[in-house]
C-alpha cells in the first residue's frame, strides 16, 4: 500500500454540497449507486463491504453483486465486525446470506477481548489488555485502570469496531470500503462524499471508503427493497409488494426466504448491540412513520451524540 493512493483517479469531491433531493426519484438514486460501484470496482485493487446485516449495507451489497455480475468483476470480500453484542438473528442472517449467495465472509472482531475471556459488561483491568487496546485508549485520554467492555460506549465502540475496522484493513491490505452511510443519518454524515478519503496513516491504515447510498433516505432504502432487492434476489417474489408482517408474503415464501433481517419484521428500525436496541414501534420497520419520528430513537444515545469524534478516529 505504500503507493497508496497514487494508482487511483478518483473526484474525492464527488456529492459534496449536495442531499438527497439531488436525485429525486428511487431510479435516480439506483442509478447514481450503481455508477458510483462501477467507478469503485474498476478502481480499488481490493476491495471490500462492510456488511452489518442491516438494511443500508445489505443494499450496498445488493448493488456491488449486481454490477460486479453484469461487468464480470469478483464480488469483493464482505466484512463483518463482531462487537459481540449483536442478537442472535443478526449473526444468523448474516452467516445464511452469505452462504446463500457464495460470499467470501471476513468475521472480524478484536481478538484481545476474546482471548482474554470478557464478556459485554463485564469490566477489565486496561494492564491486562494488549498494547494496542492500551495505546487507543490513551489516545481517547482514557484514564482509567479498569475497562467496562460495552459496545454503545465512546471507547468501547472504538475498541470493537474502529480498532478491529483498521485491523483487517491492514491484514487484508484493503483499498476500498464500501459502507452503508446515509447524507440523512447524522449531522456528522451530511458532507460525506461518494469517494472519502482516509489517508492518514497515523490514525487508520490508508484506504477511502465508498459510500454509494448516501442519496437515499431511509424510506428510499425500504422501497429499494421491495422493487429490487428482494424480488431480484427471491424467485417468486413480486416486484413492489410491500408486506405488512411476516405472515404477509406471497407465493409460500416466509421471513427467513427474504434477505430482510428479521428484526425489522418485529419493529426494529436500527439494529446495533443488543442492550442499546429498541423497538420503535410493534409495526415493520417500513410500515412506520419513517418521516416524523427517529430512526435510531431505540439505540443508546452516548455513541450518536458522539459521532464526530468516532468518525475522526475512523469509524463509519
Amino acid at each position: 500500500m505504500t503507493s497508496f493512493p497514487e494508482y487511483l483517479d478518483l473526484d474525492y469531491t464527488a456529492g459534496a454540497n449536495q442531499t438527497a433531493a439531488d436525485y429525486p426519484s428511487l431510479l435516480d438514486k439506483m442509478a447514481k449507486a450503481t455508477e458510483v460501484t462501477l467507478t469503485a470496482l474498476r478502481q480499488y485493487r481490493k476491495p471490500a463491504v462492510m456488511w452489518t446485516g442491516g438494511k443500508d449495507s445489505t443494499l450496498v451489497l445488493y448493488v456491488v453483486r449486481e454490477v460486479a455480475r453484469e461487468h464480470d468483476f469478483a464480488v469483493p470480500p464482505v466484512v463483518f465486525l463482531d462487537h459481540f453484542e449483536h442478537f442472535d438473528e443478526v449473526e444468523t442472517f448474516v452467516r445464511h446470506w452469505a452462504d446463500e449467495w457464495d460470499l467470501d465472509l471476513v468475521w472480524a472482531a478484536n481478538e484481545d477481548f476474546r482471548r482474554l475471556g470478557v464478556a459485554p459488561g463485564e469490566s477489565i483491568a486496561v494492564s491486562d489488555l494488549n498494547e494496542t487496546n492500551r495505546r487507543e485508549l490513551a489516545r481517547l485520554g482514557y484514564e482509567g485502570d479498569e475497562f467496562v467492555l460495552d459496545a454503545d460506549s465512546f471507547e468501547g465502540n472504538h475498541l470493537l469496531k474502529t480498532v478491529a475496522l483498521n485491523d483487517v484493513v491492514t491484514e487484508h491490505g484493503f483499498d476500498g470500503i464500501f459502507s452503508g452511510v446515509r447524507w440523512d443519518e447524522q449531522e456528522s454524515r451530511a458532507t460525506e462524499t461518494f469517494f472519502s478519503p482516509r489517508h492518514d496513516s497515523e490514525k487508520y491504515p490508508p484506504h477511502d471508503r465508498v459510500h454509494s447510498i448516501l442519496q437515499f433516505d431511509e424510506g428510499d432504502v425500504w422501497d429499494a427493497f421491495w422493487h429490487f432487492v428482494v424480488p431480484d434476489t427471491v424467485e417468486g417474489y413480486p416486484t413492489g409488494h410491500v408486506p405488512e408482517s411476516a405472515d404477509d408474503l406471497p407465493n409460500g415464501l416466509t421471513a427467513r426466504d427474504l434477505p430482510v433481517s428479521p428484526k425489522y419484521f418485529e419493529g426494529f428500525r436500527s439494529l446495533g448491540t443488543e442492550s442499546g436496541s429498541g423497538k420503535s414501534d410493534d409495526r415493520p420497520a417500513w410500515l412506520q412513520d419513517l418521516d416524523n419520528t427517529t430512526e435510531r430513537e431505540g439505540r443508546a444515545q452516548d455513541k450518536e451524540n458522539l459521532m464526530a469524534q468516532l468518525r475522526d478516529l475512523g469509524y463509519m
